[in-house]
């Protein structure tokens, strides 16, 4: 097996990191905003983020079914694969579901849904009083920090098979 079929395809790593760099953006916004909120309003660049990790992982689920992911090195253990494939799996749930819970409780703001200041996002025909709005709420915060353990979790990982047991796993991604 050459090198190549070892990690995972550019298309691959691209929406990975893209997507890595955005959610952690916004986990950061999504902790800051209540704090910086006499001084900014970060919440149009939360949602115009929130949106675009939404499609970003709709084209990484898509991309994900044309190809075949690398094999894992032969250090690493059954269980760590399955534990591993579980925690990707996680992610892509909540790449999904957090900005969707996000959309959701926004549509019941009164301020339009904006991305980036390009276009209107549709709302849905949500009000704060329906019971999804204040399900989404609380939802997209505990899927929040969720997500902030499972980022730390994946990194906290891919560190130890890089420096600790030396084995080509974050390289895979890289």
């Amino acid at each position: 097996m050459n090198a190549a079929d070892r990690r995972y395809n550019l298309g691959a790593r691209a929406l990975h990191w893209t997507i890595a760099v955005l959610v952690i953006a916004n986990l950061a916004i999504g902790l800051l905003h209540e704090p910086l909120e006499d001084s900014i309003d970060l919440i149009p660049v939360h949602e115009a983020i929130g949106i675009t990790v939404l499609g970003l992982t709709l084209v990484r689920i898509a991309w994900r079914f044309t190809w075949k992911r690398p094999p894992f090195p032969g250090s690493v253990a059954p269980v760590e694969a399955w534990a591993a494939r579980a925690v990707q799996g996680l992610f892509y749930v909540l790449t999904l579901a957090l900005p969707l819970s996000g959309w959701v409780f926004a549509s019941a703001g009164k301020y339009p849904i904006s991305w980036f200041g390009i276009f209107t996002v549709p709302k849905f025909a949500v009000t704060r009083q329906d019971p999804i709005f204040g399900i989404a709420h609380e939802g997209h915060e505990i899927m929040g920090w969720v997500t902030i353990a499972l980022v730390v979790l994946h990194v906290g990982a891919a560190l130890r098979h890089h420096f600790l047991l030396k084995d080509n796993v974050l390289r895979r991604m890289m």
